[in-house]
Order: C-alpha cells, then structure tokens, then sequence
C-alpha cells in the first residue's frame, strides 16, 4: 500500500472535517464522498497489500462501526415515545419486511433463473435490512417529524437482526444445492435462528440495564472521570455484541437493544456518546465507505451485469417500498409519509456484512452475481438516497 496513498485519505479526512457544516448543508453527503474517494485510489491502495488480511480488515471494520452506529443511534430511542408510535416500526419490521424480502426474491428469480431460488433467497435477505449510518442525515435532521424519525430508526436498528434467518436460510440452502453431503439440517437451522432472535435481546437487556446502574452509581459518587464514560459506551456496545455471538444470539440485535435499554436507564447526560460518534465515530464510518469504494465496488463493478443493475434499482424502489407502504395501510399516516418511509430505507454495512460473512462461512453458485448486486444496490443507494436527503427532509416538514 502506498504511503501517498494513506497520506490522500488523511488529507481527505481533514479536508471534510475543516467544510463538515458546509457539506451538511448542501446535497453531497458523506459516503458519496469517501465511496468515490476509495474508488479513486482502489489500485493504489491494492499494491502490496495481503488479500487475505485485506478481507478480514474489511469484514472487522465492518462491523465495528455497524456495532457502535447501532448502539448509538439506540440510546437516544426514548421508550415514552416508542409507546405512543411502537406500531409504524412494528408494521414495517414484521409485515413490510417478510413482503419485502418475498417479493425481492421472486424478482431475482426472474432476473437471473439459472441461479435458483435459494440464492435468489438470499439475494433479497441480503437486500432487505436498511443502513443506520446511511440513514443518520434523516434519522437526526430537525426537519423530519420525530415520529418519523424514531420509526427509521427502530426499523434500520433491529431489521438487520431479524432479517438473518433469512440470509442463513438461503445461505444454507444455496450451499446445500452445490453439496449436499455438507449441508445442515432443519433442525439444526431452526434451532440456530430461534437462538439468533432470543438470546441477542436478552444479553442486550441485562448488558444495557447492568451499566446503565453501574455508571449511575459511579456519577452519584462522583468517582467516574468525565472522558472516561466513552470507555463504558464502547465496551458496552461491543460487549453486548461479543457476549450474545458466544453463546449464539445475534450480536447486532444485541447492540441495538443494549443501547436502547441504556439510554432509557441511564439517568445521566449522555451527551458523550454524541462527542463519541462525532468524533472517533466520523471516522469508522469514512473509513467504511472508502473501503466500500475502493474493494468492494470495484470487484461488483467487475462482475456487473444488467440484471444486477436492473435488480439494484428494484431493490431500493419497487420492492421496498411497495410493502412498506401496504404494512403501513389501516394507519393515520399521510400517503406522503407512507412512501417517505419506504423511501428512506437505505441499503449499506448490514448489506456488504452479511454479504462478506455468508461468502467467508459458505460455498454457493453464484457468488460473483450476489456480490455484484450488492454492490450495485449500495452504491445506487450512496447516491440516490443522498441527493435526495436534504430536499425530502425539507418537504415532509412542509405540510401539504
């Protein structure tokens, strides 16, 4: 790897830093930025770099910022809210995205029928959870109703754990499909997602709730250092992550809910996970997408076709937000509001994080195809849904 190379992308990280206000207002955001950026140097930073500690630095950064962007954007969900509006977020996760996940599935099909339905499967449950980081100009913005907000956030947070059953299930059939001897049986597949889906709201509540009184016990004696709350924040996160993946939950759901449980039990000020994550947090999320633009973009790039393009598009239009919006029928929501938070749902680090990790545990056909339409998905989403940010989140604050 090139030290001119490392030199651009710190030069870049300041550059942003030193214009950051002026970005924030204007339609180029953040990933555009860092995905053209990494696109840019990807040959410079591919030279004399080991490609075996290339891919799992990828997969590590991944998840990493994936963890803390989840548990963050958590803590600051209030449950006094959630109360009065637990029901657009519950239509979309457990309605909308069962539809989604089917229709985006018969749609891959139909795109690309020599691949066969299990990685069609998978294509879609690949697809299907939304980016809270990609989401973060929405979710934040003063423009966009709470109650829309706390809905895009409760729905990117929790539907990249609930959607894993059904990667792990298309994953497990696709490789079945190539070998049959080395397959897993039902058993054993039900037995896993049932375990994904409890244990990892379990360790996230009693992980959440323990240091949530711990530091309210420290902050009343006044025995905690203030810079030193930042330490609990990301050990939380991550132990919440670590503990529920050992004993066979989903470390992600962990995160989410460990930092909602905290953020509501913590009766402090949690103005340090803000500095946290607009600080040392900026800079995973950079360094995410750079890394998307400079290693996985390529390679997609490379494999493209136009069912993947075609299929791209109708992942981040047709079938997302056609089920959003049936999930959302029966409620008081605007038409306007309805495809708002179909729209909105936009695909990053759980789509490209479920991609590399089904691609390291599993061999099946087609891999080339799945990780070009990733690829394309995501970075149509990067464009797409940031252009459209700022002018969206101005007109849904504008009544009709």
């Amino acid at each position: 790897m090139h030290h001119e190379a490392v030199l651009a992308i710190l030069v870049a990280f300041v550059a942003y830093s030193l214009i950051s206000r002026w970005v924030e207002k204007s339609i180029v955001t953040l990933p555009m930025i860092f995905m053209a950026l990494g696109y840019l140097l990807s040959d410079a930073l591919h030279l004399g770099t080991d490609p075996e500690l290339l891919h799992s630095a990828k997969r590590l950064l991944a998840e990493i910022t994936l963890v803390l962007v989840l548990f963050a954007d958590a803590c600051h969900v209030r449950f006094s809210q959630m109360r009065a509006n637990w029901q657009l977020p519950a239509r979309m996760l457990l309605i909308g995205m069962p539809l989604t996940i089917a229709l985006g599935t018969v749609f891959a099909y139909l795109l690309n029928p020599a691949s066969g339905l299990a990685v069609s499967l998978l294509t879609a449950a690949v697809l299907t959870p939304t980016d809270a980081a990609l989401g973060q100009s929405v979710v934040s913005s003063p423009d966009v109703p709470p109650r829309l907000s706390q809905t895009i956030n409760i729905e990117s947070g929790l539907n990249d754990g609930l959607a894993l059953p059904f990667v792990l299930m298309g994953a497990m059939l696709a490789a079945q499909a190539l070998d049959p001897a080395h397959a897993a049986g039902t058993e054993t597949l039900g037995s896993k997602i049932l375990l994904q889906i409890t244990l990892g709201p379990v360790i996230g509540i009693a992980l959440g709730w323990a240091l949530a009184w711990l530091m309210d016990w420290a902050g009343n004696r006044n025995s905690m250092a203030e810079p030193a709350a930042g330490v609990v924040f990301i050990s939380t996160a991550f132990a919440a992550y670590l503990l529920a993946e050992v004993v066979g939950g989903n470390g992600f759901i962990a995160a989410f809910v460990g930092g909602m449980v905290f953020g509501n039990c913590y009766r402090h000020n949690i103005h340090f996970i803000t500095e946290f994550m607009e600080g040392a947090g900026q800079i995973l999320t950079m360094s995410s997408f750079l890394v998307f633009g400079a290693f996985l973009l390529p390679d997609g790039l490379a494999h493209v076709s136009w069912q993947a393009v075609v299929l791209a598009l109708l992942m981040l239009t047709v079938v997302r937000m056609l089920p959003i919006y049936l999930s959302l029928m029966g409620t008081d929501l605007a038409p306007r509001e309805k495809l708002f938070l179909g729209w909105f749902g936009p695909r990053g680090l759980a789509s490209i994080l479920f991609t590399l990790i089904m691609m390291d545990e599993f061999d099946f056909p087609h891999e080339e195809e799945l990780l070009a339409c990733v690829s394309m998905t995501v970075m149509f989403s990067i464009i797409l849904h940031g252009l459209s940010a700022l002018p969206l989140t101005k007109r849904i604050a504008n009544k009709p």
